[in-house]
């Protein structure tokens, strides 16, 4: 404890240079974890948004595909090679539309109105009937009716004919088959005689145990691209992994773009070692005269970094914790992210690794210090 109190009485004499050191490593920490935070964040935000990740396969034409359909044909093959999985094609076309004298332009999907209920919930109404004139609006679409003038229980009109909106669906997020906030759901049957099409863009596969993707899409493959491959097929998982690779790889880079920061701190904590090493070059002399061992001098100056890298590091951790909250609130939208073990870990990193950077650049003032002739020392001016 003797060397400790030295140390840290030494910390204190030079308080200013002390200070600009403990800054540097501050700046530091805070920059590894509130980069990391926010690349966390980023990844975590997006897995959010893409809802049903789990459970979907994707059902396309293949490319150079004559026509670039699905036909009704092809539908019931791939019905019959899933089995008991809910299958549901459906086709897609961005429209422009008027309700009254307002006019917008929004994505067009329709899908069969079997299938409606086992893909979209409804939030408020009911869902369409396949031989009425009804359709489905996105809840961003109800949250805007101000401007669009959607809301439940409007006449939409697309070309010559109208349809009723009959109901709102629950917000879904970005997903990975459809994203029907921001657009209207309408029957295919409807949709098939207003655009004279009797083909369809996608399939979506709900496959009830996530186990069974892989041997669903083997089904598919073998049911329908047995001779030419006129299918893609392909399931949300593979998605979800490009996408948490991305956004780790995002983090990580952030990460070490504040590492760097850190480091510049090191120099400077190395600098304000080599500088008290310098100027208590005959204190050093008097103790090693005195019986004090070389480890015992080189542990006082690296307690010395120690207490300068742990006074900075706990200072960076409270103020990254904050900067956290702030962009996890402003730029994903749910302060949330904060708490979850991977953005914690970047707060306890950056800390961690605060700490070490300036025990490391300690070591070498340390070294020298404990190497200085006693002699020599003490006729030092």
């Amino acid at each position: 404890m003797t060397f400790f109190d030295l140390a840290r009485r030494n910390v204190t004499r030079h308080w200013l240079r002390s200070t600009l050191a403990v800054v540097g490593v501050v700046i530091g920490v805070l920059a590894i974890a509130s980069l990391g935070i926010m690349g966390t964040s980023i990844g975590l935000m997006l897995d959010d948004m893409i809802s049903d990740v789990g459970d979907t396969v994707i059902v396309s034409p293949a490319m150079g595909v004559s026509g670039g359909k699905l036909t009704e044909r092809q539908v019931s093959d791939i019905t019959r090679a899933v089995g008991s999985n809910a299958v549901v094609p459906y086709s897609y076309t961005f429209e422009k539309i008027s309700v009254g004298d307002k006019e917008s332009a929004v994505m067009l999907y329709a899908i069969p109105a079997e299938d409606i209920p086992s893909l979209l919930e409804v939030k408020s109404g009911g869902y369409p009937k396949d031989t009425g004139a009804g359709c489905l609006i996105g809840s961003n679409l109800a949250a805007n009716s101000k401007e669009n003038g959607l809301k439940l229980g409007s006449r939409v009109r697309i070309g010559d004919e109208y349809l009723r909106v009959v109901g709102v669906l629950e917000e879904r997020g970005l997903a990975l088959d459809i994203s029907p906030d921001d657009a209207i759901v309408v029957p295919y049957t409807w949709y098939s005689s207003h655009y004279d099409e009797e083909d369809y863009d996608q399939v979506i596969v709900k496959v009830r145990d996530v186990d069974d993707i892989d041997a669903v899409k083997a089904s598919i493959e073998q049911k329908l691209n047995r001779r030419e491959e006129v299918v893609s097929v392909s399931d949300s998982r593979q998605f979800l992994e490009s996408i948490t690779s991305a956004t780790s790889s995002i983090a990580v880079f952030l990460a070490g773009i504040g590492a760097i920061s850190l480091l510049v701190a090191g120099v400077s904590i190395l600098n304000v070692m080599l500088m008290s090493v310098t100027e208590r070059t005959k204190e050093i002399g008097i103790l090693r005269s005195i019986g004090t061992r070389r480890g015992e001098v080189m542990r006082m100056f690296i307690y010395e970094a120690l207490i300068l890298g742990l006074a900075g590091s706990l200072i960076g951790g409270a103020l990254s914790f904050c900067a956290g909250f702030l962009l996890t609130a402003v730029f994903a939208g749910n302060s949330a992210y904060l708490f979850n073990p991977a953005s914690l870990l970047y707060i306890a990193f950056g800390m961690g690794f605060g700490v070490f950077t300036s025990v490391a650049s300690g070591l070498y003032p340390a070294w020298k210090a404990a190497q200085l002739n006693p002699i020599q020392a003490l006729r030092h001016e």
